[in-house]
């Protein structure tokens, strides 16, 4: 049998470009090995810890696959959700529609909830959309001269709460706090609520179209002159009433937050493709 040459005829060779006089990392490995070999203290090599920067919501531009995991970014479904409400609108009330957004309204327990929002010339109306089956579930109206006062802010906690969440976001009241019922205030589940808050939806940076009906600042720039001609306009006790918009902390009073803990990790107050359930 013949043998291919002798392995003691080998040496390392380190690849590099033409041009390139910095040592990689096998160079340095093997100069440290050189030098331990003549009697010097061997040197520790510092290697820099990579950092990954975790965001709360993900650039879709970078991961398409997550916008496509939220069925109002589907092609068609954010036009037929407002179609279906400008022709609800048009058979009831036929009030002149200034604008729709799509936000995420935070509930008094701190659940997030995929929600679209129609500023009229009259009414703020809040809906509660399925865009897997194109349907209204849920349909709040709001007189525009109820609404009193406007916040907007960075979102607080109590001190001793164990369930927080970062960024900002805007309240809106048309009744007070203080005349909240017990009951309704710890129901995680109650329609009394007198004021609803807002921050912006999580694809917002899907494209240029939801950049402009997921923004905040755009929804009250149309909500507020809505609000205070609607005051002006007004023939009942809201006449003469003005509208404060306050730059304040919006407190959430939760504590716990198991609830909202789970339902925000797992989005579900989105409607969301949760892919395969089976086997």
């Amino acid at each position: 049998m013949s043998t291919i040459g002798s392995a003691e005829g080998f040496q390392a060779v380190s690849l590099k470009q033409e041009g390139d006089d910095q040592p990689s990392e096998t160079d340095h490995l093997s100069m440290e090995e050189e030098d331990s070999g003549k009697g010097l203290m061997p040197r520790h090599i510092s290697r820099q810890s990579s950092v990954t920067e975790s965001t709360l919501y993900p650039n879709p531009y970078h991961q398409p696959y997550i916008s496509r995991k939220y069925f109002a970014t589907r092609p068609g479904a954010i036009e037929t959700a407002v179609e279906d409400l400008k022709g609800h609108i048009a058979e009831t009330s036929g009030e002149t529609i200034q604008g729709f957004w799509l936000l995420t309204k935070i509930d008094h327990w701190n659940n997030e909830k995929e929600r679209i929002l129609l500023v009229t010339d009259k009414t703020l109306l809040i809906c509660k959309y399925d865009f897997i089956m194109l349907s209204c579930v849920q349909l709040q109206r709001i007189p525009l001269s109820a609404v009193y006062r406007i916040c907007l802010g960075k979102f607080t906690f109590p001190g001793m709460s164990l369930d927080k969440r970062q960024g900002e976001g805007l309240r809106i009241y048309w009744g007070s706090p203080e005349e909240q019922s017990l009951l309704s205030r710890w129901n995680p589940w109650s329609t009394e609520v007198p004021y609803a808050t807002f921050t912006e939806h999580p694809m917002k940076h899907t494209s240029e179209k939801f950049l402009e009906i997921c923004k905040l600042s755009g929804f009250v720039s149309k909500l507020v002159p809505g609000i205070q001609n609607a005051h002006k306009n007004s023939i009942g006790s809201g006449r003469g009433k003005k509208l404060m918009v306050l730059t304040e902390p919006i407190l959430i009073e939760t504590y716990t937050g198991l609830m909202s803990f789970i339902g925000n990790r797992n989005k579900l107050g989105y409607s969301l493709a949760r892919g395969s359930i089976g086997f």
